[in-house]
């Protein structure tokens, strides 16, 4: 299941899981646009503040491996 569902269920997907993906997973959420939206200044800030440091650490300590940031 996904790691939401897990989550909500209150398992703990490190732990209770047959099977954990990589950041590598053909199934990792993306940030699409329009093509002529492509280079906003808004889609442009927005997709780099998702692709931070400070995001990815967040992710990692709030999901402690149950979600994995794949940038």
């Amino acid at each position: 299941i996904n790691a939401n569902y897990a989550l909500e269920a209150k398992l703990v997907p490190t732990k209770d899981a047959i099977f954990i993906e990589s950041g590598e997973s053909p199934y990792a959420n993306l940030l699409y646009t329009r093509s002529d939206k492509a280079n906003d200044p808004a889609i442009q800030k927005l997709a780099k503040a998702l692709t931070t440091p400070e995001v990815k650490q967040f992710i990692e300590k709030k999901y402690q491996g149950a979600v994995v940031p794949a940038f």
